[in-house]
């Protein structure tokens, strides 16, 4: 697979987002067939694998981890911490403690890459840019990074200790970002790394509005998947379907494809649970789109409204 940097991680163009491995999209694989797909991608040109301590309450890293104990030279970990807003501890304490905990799931002594899952509001940035910075010295991680952080707040972290990436929901249908977060990120060298890249499985074209989601699906609380909206989005699928017959490709083929055209510092990281996603998904860094392609892409978005989103708030709804 071609790779990417994100600042100076060297990745696969196409990373794989491990949550659904542990929960999050219903019923998740047996431990040990986890562990196989994910040694799996690796195998099928995949050097990039995302996880987070609170993806099934640390069961997730422990997955991860085991799976690529045997290939840790040779893969780019990132996971995520959430940093509490009540403890009474030092932050650089907090962190560290966190940090730690992930290490040992995670069998490594240092992660690639380290997000904070989430921008606490009421924690200066400077501040966990700073605890950063030295645990990047300390050598207990090589890079860092923020989730749903906003232009202003990477800049004032940005400039006490360089982000590698920033991790936010980015895809044909959340475009959110492209105003000020993935200029900005151009601008300072600064990877950009999608979640949600197909819209949590939408723009794959895979589901209709008989589709049914169980247990701690998360798709149950995203409002795009509500019966009425997955009716209302048919026009992106039809549009979507149309580009892809002439490509010979996909529809997530297409969805992925276009967002790697948009930026080279770009790296989605779609969820994926079996070998034939793999290779489709995969395959979707091989397809080139020239500038008039993608401009027909672009202005056949621009004439379609989306409906329905997904937020945090939605999705906390589900655990209460």
């Amino acid at each position: 697979m071609k790779t990417r940097k994100l600042r100076e991680l060297n990745v696969s163009a196409i990373g794989l987002g491990c949550m659904g491995f542990s929960h999050g999209y219903g019923p998740a694989p047996e431990r040990n067939e986890s562990i196989r797909l994910i040694r799996r991608a690796f195998e099928m040109g995949c050097n990039f694998f995302d996880t987070a301590e609170g993806y099934g309450a640390g069961d997730n890293e422990s997955i991860v981890g085991e799976a690529l104990k045997p290939l840790r030279q040779k893969v780019i970990v990132a996971t995520k911490l959430h940093i509490p807003d009540d403890s009474d501890k030092s932050l650089k304490m907090v962190i560290s403690e966190h940090l730690e905990a992930s290490l040992k799931r995670l069998h490594t002594d240092c992660i690639d890459l380290y997000y904070q899952h989430r921008v606490n509001k009421n924690i200066p940035v400077e501040e966990v840019a700073q605890c950063m910075g030295e645990l990047i010295r300390e050598g207990k991680i090589r890079g860092w990074g923020q989730s749903q952080a906003t232009e202003q707040e990477l800049r004032r972290a940005h400039a006490v200790t360089p982000l590698t990436a920033i991790q936010s929901e980015y895809s044909m249908m959340e475009r959110m970002f492209e105003k000020d977060v993935i200029p900005a990120c151009g601008e300072l060298n600064i990877g950009f790394v999608p979640f949600s890249p197909l819209a949590s499985g939408f723009l794959s074209g895979k589901h209709h509005a008989q589709s049914q989601f169980t247990g701690d699906d998360v798709r149950k609380g995203i409002t795009r998947y509500t019966k009425e909206n997955i009716q209302a989005n048919q026009p992106l699928l039809d549009l979507l379907n149309q580009f892809a017959g002439q490509k010979q490709a996909t529809a997530a083929q297409i969805s992925l494809a276009w967002m790697l055209h948009n930026n080279d510092f770009i790296v989605p990281i779609p969820g994926m649970r079996s070998e034939a996603r793999f290779s489709e998904n995969f395959a979707s860094a091989g397809i080139e789109l020239s500038e008039a392609e993608f401009q027909r892409i672009e202005d056949a978005l621009s004439q379609v409204e989306i409906h329905g989103n997904r937020t945090d708030e939605d999705i906390a709804k589900l655990y209460k």
